[in-house]
């Protein structure tokens, strides 16, 4: 009997332990947030648009409904708030469901609110949700609004926020012009003393009405779409500037952030007649303080093959490789010197040099720390060094073209 009462005492007690499903959150009961887009209204309000998923059109392959139609993968909802707390809170009314951002991959800034209002405060909001991750991805509209970036249907990806964040992962890999961030990337770069922010932009090319009025997207291609361009310069959390072309890679070179891309020169007259692509590269970044002036040196190393030879040329001669592979590191060194001119141009530090004296001269930099953007930056000494090497020739060591120049004869 006794430990009977000893064993009802035990079970007694477990269960007071024991504790429900208080925060349970049915599926049913959710509206699964992709993407987020931010703009600013004309009166000063924030402008949320908010990309759901419709989870049965997704998983279901898209089923057709009655007449033959399908419904899109996804819902679009927008409001407006003096917050983004209260713009939410406002969208919430408009569904049946709870809006949930755990899954939110992608959050778009519209261009306007970067420039006249910039970020800081976006990503304060953003960061004291505790169901919303940092680690998602943002882009600013170029020349766009947030909204129609978001309420774009994509042709090949069901979920337009997969479109834009495989599109982001895939350049970075192949050509070096964008370079994919998180939120939590720009805190750290606006907290960081002395650094601009850089953050890829994203365009919308194409008429964004049109898009969202297809009536079958497996059999018509929509009238508008999203295409990676340009990299934006923030300075104190605005956007300043956009970045194309070599100055853009040129800052992802330093960055050290390429992870593949195509460097073409000239030869034997011909413009861009041999293609190098880079299989590994390395940026190493160093400071000193010279007679109270900071100097900075960057050196580059490149490992790549050729990839195309537009012209005769006998790649099993070691000169010849030696005299390709000097090219191209002055091509890739031109476009490192760009990077800086521009960043100095625009006084606002992106390639993190005031970051590395901070690290290795914390007592020198301490007394650059409040102008260094607008005083010291621009008038900073850089030096550039580029060793680029051939690895590979693909599957022929001899040229197609040289072959065929030595038959003719």
């Amino acid at each position: 009997m006794k430990r009977k009462g000893v064993f009802l005492l035990l079970i007694f007690t477990i269960t007071l332990f024991l504790t429900s499903c208080w925060s349970k959150k049915e599926l049913t009961d959710l509206a699964i947030v992709a993407a987020m887009g931010l703009d600013k209204t004309k009166d000063g309000r924030y402008h949320i648009t908010l990309q759901i998923i419709n989870p049965g059109n997704v998983a279901g392959g898209m089923q057709g409904g009655g007449g033959g139609t399908q419904s899109p993968p996804i819902t679009i909802y927008s409001a407006s708030g003096n917050n983004i707390v209260e713009a939410s809170r406002r969208a919430s009314s408009r569904i049946s469901r709870r809006l949930y951002y755990a899954h939110t991959n992608l959050v778009v800034v519209g261009e306007k609110l970067a420039k006249e209002e910039g970020l800081d405060t976006l990503i304060d909001g953003l960061d004291r949700d505790p169901e919303f991750r940092n680690t998602s991805t943002i882009v600013i509209a170029n020349h766009s609004t947030a909204a129609d970036l978001v309420k774009t249907l994509t042709p090949v990806d069901k979920i337009p926020a997969n479109k834009i964040l495989k599109t982001l992962e895939f350049t970075q890999r192949k050509w070096g012009e964008n370079v994919k961030t998180s939120l939590q990337d720009v805190m750290t770069s606006i907290e960081s003393p002395g650094k601009g922010t850089v953050v890829s932009g994203f365009r919308l090319v194409g008429n964004p009405q049109q898009a969202q009025k297809l009536d079958n997207l497996q059999e018509s291609a929509p009238a508008a779409t999203l295409r990676a361009s340009g990299i934006a310069v923030l300075k104190q959390g605005k956007l300043v500037d956009w970045l194309y072309g070599k100055p853009a890679r040129g800052t992802v070179w330093i960055l050290d952030k390429i992870q593949g891309t195509d460097i073409n020169i000239d030869w034997a007259g011909k413009k861009d007649a041999i293609a190098y692509q880079t299989v590994r590269q390395k940026t190493s970044v160093s400071a000193q303080v010279k007679n109270g002036k900071p100097h900075i040196s960057v050196h580059t190393r490149v490992e790549g093959d050729i990839g195309d030879i537009e012209v005769p040329v006998d790649i099993t001669n070691p000169k010849v490789i030696t005299e390709i592979e000097q090219f191209v590191s002055k091509e890739i060194k031109k476009e490192l010197v760009t990077a800086v001119e521009r960043a100095q141009k625009n006084k606002t530090d992106i390639l993190g040099f005031g970051e590395v004296i901070h690290r290795s001269r914390p007592k020198q930099f301490k007394r650059l720390k409040q102008e260094w953007n607008d005083v010291y930056f621009p008038k900073l000494n850089v030096d550039i060094t580029v060793e680029a090497y051939i690895r590979r020739a693909g599957l022929r060591n001899k040229s197609f073209l040289s072959g065929l120049k030595e038959n003719q004869k």
